[in-house]
């Protein structure tokens, strides 16, 4: 780390302490040389999870591009924003503590039918429909009958 001021390269931290939102470390740094304090702040690097997809090209994983997702299939449902950013975050963390760097993305759609069939059947049916990739009035009948032999109304 150098110095902002003089360039130089040696330096000594004078206080640490968490960011409030806990994802980067602020540390007040003085300058052996010039005497001059700045501020630095650490961040962990993530690797970038990616997702296979099923024509077999890969993309980024995109937190948001799940969360459009699910707000489409809970169109017009009783179920709060907040709850579905939850639900996101949680396949995301789940996926990063297994160490899934590369994930199909059959896996996250079964991730968030998993958690949408407690939040909101009609939203996981909706979800379920372009997960599976229903193409006629039969796909949806199967799902409806597998959820009611589950005992799911």
């Amino acid at each position: 780390m150098n110095c902002p001021y003089c360039g130089h390269s040696e330096n000594k931290v004078v206080d640490s302490r968490d960011t409030d939102s806990k994802e980067a470390i602020r540390r007040r740094r003085e300058c052996l040389a010039c005497g001059q304090r700045f501020t630095t702040y650490e961040k962990i690097e993530e690797i970038p999870i990616t997702v296979l997809k099923r024509d077999g090209s890969t993309e980024m994983f995109h937190p948001d591009k799940l969360l459009r997702g699910l707000l489409r299939a809970c169109a017009k449902r009783d179920v709060p924003l907040e709850r579905l950013q939850e639900v996101v975050a949680d396949i995301e963390r789940e996926l990063r503590e297994e160490g899934a760097y590369q994930v199909a993305s059959e896996r996250i759609g079964k991730m968030a039918l998993e958690r949408l069939q407690a939040l909101d059947l009609v939203a996981y049916i909706r979800f379920a429909s372009v997960y599976r990739q229903f193409d006629s009035i039969e796909g949806f009948k199967r799902e409806l009958e597998l959820l009611a032999k589950e005992g799911i109304r």
